[in-house]
């Protein structure tokens, strides 16, 4: 990955990139102040939200990928959990509360320095619109979900598995790594 820090954020100086001592990675350096900035992946925490053996989907108002269907998921804010964030994304993409439930899936995604997590939520009422990110909003039974028209590989991988696990007791949290090109898959479960 290319780096993108090219100055330094407590002292303005430009910034060298090397591995500082103890590190065995390439840093960006600031040669006056010496900080260390480091640069880590983005956390991204959504949820499938379910009704009576339907989920809630969203419809992309924004790109990447606008007019794709997805579950609310989006960027975790500083000071907040992972359990709080997928519950203000789905208010904020689908105006809708949810009661977070358990952990689904933990996806990493190497090629886009992010990780994905993943919640099975329950809508608390049925109560749900379109929110600035979202062009609609449908509850809908999984036999209809529109599987060439999800917005990500990860979306479709974690709903592939939910349909699956729907008729399983035994639920399973799902893990793995979502390669750059999703014909091949290291996804795996840990049951």
């Amino acid at each position: 990955m290319t780096p993108s820090i090219n100055f330094c954020s407590e002292c303005g100086n430009t910034v060298e990139q090397k591995i500082p001592v103890g590190e065995t990675l390439l840093r960006a350096v600031c040669p006056a102040c010496q900080t260390i900035h480091y640069q880590n992946p983005k956390i991204v925490a959504g949820c499938i939200p379910e009704w009576e053996g339907q989920v809630l989907l969203c419809r992309r108002a924004i790109e990447p990928r606008l007019g794709f269907w997805t579950f609310p998921a989006g960027f975790m804010e500083l000071g907040e959990s992972t359990e709080e964030a997928a519950a203000r994304e789905t208010l904020e993409e689908a105006n809708a509360r949810v009661e977070i439930q358990t952990l689904y899936a933990l996806f990493s995604l190497p090629h886009v320095s992010q990780v994905y997590v993943v919640f099975r939520a329950r809508l608390q009422d049925l109560e749900y619109g379109p929110g600035e990110e979202s062009l609609d909003v449908q509850l809908m039974p999984v036999e209809a979900i529109p599987w060439d028209q999800l917005a990500f590989p990860v979306i479709k991988d974690a709903l592939h598995r939910y349909v699956h696990d729907r008729h399983h007791t035994n639920l399973q949290t799902h893990f793995g790594a979502i390669p750059r090109h999703p014909d091949s898959s290291s996804i795996s479960s840990n049951g």
